[in-house]
């Protein structure tokens, strides 16, 4: 009778796929993370953090895609923020009265649309928090000078080098990547990282009982 004998069967190793399209685009993610400017961000939300304290308000304008997170953080900044029945955060986007921006663009100059907007309100010691991925946006940098010269602190957040952006602001953020989607993820997952921070100090401030 033959001895029935134990065989490893030796499975084929499967060739490594190719990642998807989809998961292409995210391969780059790691690497961001681990370049992103945290001490500058933190250094953000001291800036922010000081003007609520002083009372003092702040500005957020961008075009485009910066635009619409001009809108979305000053939505989070004034009304996420409202802990407890704490005094509200001074934040105005320059980016929703349209018929406002329209009327300069059509009369004056498309350029000039936050300046103008920024002679009317900004005062000293304001913060004006502004949005470009490529950092070179002429109307940002026309708002960003006209803020400079009332006194306002300037923050910039912006993409690849840092434009012309970051030599008119006391502070720029700058997402180290050369691809204007991928800066635009990071910007908003930055102002939400900006926003987390001030309310959980606000939270600390007016007391837990969230």
């Amino acid at each position: 009778m033959t001895a029935s004998r134990n065989l490893t069967r030796i499975m084929p190793v499967p060739a490594p796929q190719p990642p998807s399209g989809s998961e292409t685009y995210f391969q780059d993610y790691p690497e961001l993370l681990e370049n992103l400017p945290y001490r500058k961000i933190d250094a953000v939300v001291d800036i922010l953090w000081e003007a609520y304290q002083q009372d003092r308000t702040v500005f957020v304008f961008g075009n485009g895609g910066s635009a619409a997170l001009a809108s979305h953080s000053a939505c989070d900044l004034g009304k996420g923020t409202v802990v407890n029945g704490n005094r509200r955060f001074r934040v105005f986007s320059l980016t929703d009265n349209i018929p406002l921006i329209t009327a300069w663009a059509n009369d004056q100059n498309f350029t000039d649309i936050f300046a103008e907007q920024l002679r009317g309100l900004v005062r000293a010691d304001d913060v004006v928090l502004a949005i470009s991925g490529s950092g070179n946006s002429k109307n940002v940098l026309t708002g960003l000078q006209v803020a400079r010269d009332a006194g306002a602190r300037t923050v910039g957040l912006t993409g690849f080098q840092g434009g012309q952006m970051k030599f008119l602001c006391d502070l720029c953020v700058v997402v180290p990547a050369n691809n204007m989607q991928l800066i635009e993820d990071f910007h908003v997952s930055v102002t939400h990282s900006i926003f987390t921070n001030l309310r959980r100090r606000m939270t600390e401030a007016w007391g837990a009982g969230e």
